[in-house]
């Protein structure tokens, strides 16, 4: 499972160099994630009073192979925050999307595709979570996205395909709870064409 995580990268190396000059790329690019504690909807009424607390950011590099069809894959470092009642869930994780776009009108395109996630580090509070059911899972993104010149803006939505979670023992009342590492989110970017 684990050389599947790596195939994105490879994709990566083989597809930039097997395209002309005008049809491909490479980025750099970050932003910020909004995640979600269970159901999305439901989280962003829950959350709305306090807005920092599922906030977390994203750095990381991509590609760009095709004009107005075209395959975007990168790699990209994470760091989300969850709060909870009993705590703050964080993770850090490398993410590797996979997107196929289509430019829609100018500047604007709309983009779909799986995402992969390596989990690097997690915790609860001040528990250390080693124990997901998998460190490497398979998520979906679509969204749209806005190019001027070599600067793009993509808000996309990211959902996991199936839970990925964690148990732990909750030493105030030793119930067991548990923590999912793909909550869904949305993802705000901003990328620079080099």
């Amino acid at each position: 499972m684990k050389r599947l995580f790596f195939i994105p990268l490879i994709l990566l190396v083989f597809g930039s160099t097997a395209y002309s000059q005008n049809s491909y790329g490479f980025g750099l690019i970050g932003g910020l994630n909004y995640n979600a504690n269970g159901n999305y909807y439901e989280s962003v009424d829950s959350n709305a009073q306090h807005p920092d607390r599922n906030i977390g950011f994203h750095v990381g590099a991509f590609g760009k192979i095709g004009s107005r069809l075209y395959f975007k894959p990168g790699l990209i470092f994470t760091s989300t925050k969850s709060d909870y009642t009993d705590g703050s869930f964080k993770m850090q994780k490398l993410d590797a999307p996979l997107l196929v776009g289509i430019k829609l009108i100018g500047p604007l395109s709309i983009f779909a595709g799986p995402s992969f996630q390596y989990i690097l580090d997690s915790d609860f509070g001040s528990q250390s979570i080693d124990n997901f059911e998998n460190e490497i899972s398979m998520g979906l993104n679509f969204g749209v996205g806005l190019s001027i010149s070599k600067i793009g803006i993509d808000l996309k939505y990211e959902r996991g395909f199936s839970s990925n979670e964690a148990n732990f023992i909750n030493n105030n009342d030793l119930n067991v709870s548990k923590i999912d590492s793909r909550p869904d989110q949305l993802i705000l970017s901003l990328s620079l064409l080099l």
